[in-house]
């Protein structure tokens, strides 16, 4: 196919083969808008996809070609060049989502048989008989397969939910496992702290005691000295009172020394 775009031989040889495709896929899109019967228009969308996929392979090639060429080629060449496969991509994408929205409405009409979601009234017997009938048996295999698979990978999130929940709940159990032995062994600190403080006011109590007992013998004490002191001094300044005894070993007054001195010393 002719081209205004500088290529080589080889990626001019892609090029006009992925134009080819499209033009299949234009072409093959409008005729399934003229086809009734579904079991024909799935038979179109396989042909059509098909069809993309050898796109999307020769686009791919088209893209490993034009880096082989890139060294052989001026920047505005591969600028260009790289334009065209990303207009090709484009319009391959497009094709893409119109096969999707063909998809969707033929399986709305088929997959009915085994969509019971809400919303959605149950059909009858008769209608499953219609939709099923005209389905063939590889369509039904495939519509049942699906189904199976989707309870499976349901089944599959469930489990891992349960898993996920146990595992959770596990978690939580150590957590608070650990936080009532640290509670346990807060309250038996308090209960040490508890019985230090008693013996501490036991013990203050005592020393109290012990110190008000001190107090009294020491004042007695003081009592008694500064009675002694007071007689000291009494017969000190009046020796001769007879009244005031003598104290045990004091000494007498100086007039009765000097007459006891002088007795032992007369003969």
């Amino acid at each position: 196919m002719a081209t205004d775009l500088p290529m080589g031989p080889q990626l001019e040889q892609i090029h006009g083969e992925i134009r080819d495709n499209f033009r299949a896929l234009s072409n093959g899109f409008q005729r399934l808008d003229k086809i009734k019967d579904s079991n024909r228009q799935s038979k179109q969308l396989e042909e059509l996809t098909a069809k993309m996929r050898e796109c999307k392979r020769l686009i791919k090639e088209f893209d490993r070609e034009l880096k082989d060429e890139e060294g052989r080629n001026p920047p505005e060449v591969n600028k260009q060049l790289n334009d065209e496969k990303q207009s090709m991509i484009k319009e391959l994408n497009s094709y893409v989502a119109l096969r999707k929205t063909y998809m969707n409405t033929l399986g709305n009409k088929r997959v009915e048989l085994f969509d019971m979601g809400a919303g959605v009234s149950e059909p009858t017997a008769d209608e499953n008989v219609q939709v099923a009938s005209s389905m063939s048996n590889q369509e039904l295999i495939n519509a049942g397969t699906k189904t199976m698979d989707e309870t499976d990978q349901a089944i599959v999130r469930t489990q891992k939910v349960v898993e996920q929940t146990i595992e959770v709940g596990t978690q939580t159990a150590v957590t608070l496992k650990g936080q009532t032995d640290q509670m346990g062994r807060i309250v038996n600190e308090l209960d040490t702290i508890n019985f230090s403080i008693k013996k501490a006011s036991q013990l203050v109590k005592e020393i109290g005691r012990q110190v008000a007992t001190d107090k009294c013998i020491m004042f007695f004490l003081f009592l008694i000295v500064c009675g002694v002191i007071a007689i000291i001094i009494v017969k000190v300044v009046n020796p001769n009172n007879k009244d005031i005894r003598d104290i045990p070993g004091l000494a007498p007054p100086a007039p009765t020394r000097r007459l006891l001195w002088a007795a032992e010393h007369f003969d």
